[in-house]
């Protein structure tokens, strides 16, 4: 802060105030210079077929899209939702897709069914 710091020696002009300013770390954000880093869970079917949901960020909920056919690791932006400043700073948003708990014989038979249904190995180009 310009001119806000202590007298200058010898009646001089008063010096320069400097802050130092820590930020504490977030249960759920992380910052990357003036961004902000989220992961956003959301569910199988959200990202086969696309979804509307909403996000925490620094300023409140809002509501972003996720593609059809996202995959997890598919990163999302929302612009000026960042640490403001001029220019203000993003919100990365990280999808992480979380399966359900199979907890009976109906949702495990679901899933062998998928399997069946689906010629598809992730590991195919490894």
């Amino acid at each position: 802060l310009a001119g806000l710091g202590g007298q200058g020696a010898g009646g001089g002009p008063n010096g320069d105030l400097y802050l130092e300013v820590t930020i504490k770390p977030n249960r759920i954000f992380k910052l990357d210079g003036k961004n902000i880093l989220f992961d956003l869970p959301i569910t199988t079917w959200e990202a086969v077929l696309g979804a509307s949901v909403h996000v925490p960020t620094l300023g409140g909920r809002v509501e972003a899209k996720i593609p059809a056919g996202s995959q997890s690791g598919k990163k999302l932006r929302l612009k000026n939702r960042g640490l403001k400043g001029n220019p203000a700073g993003d919100q990365i948003v990280t999808l992480q897709i979380v399966m359900p708990e199979s907890s009976n014989d109906e949702d495990k038979s679901y899933f062998e069914d998928m399997q069946k249904r689906f010629d598809f190995n992730p590991r195919q180009k490894l």
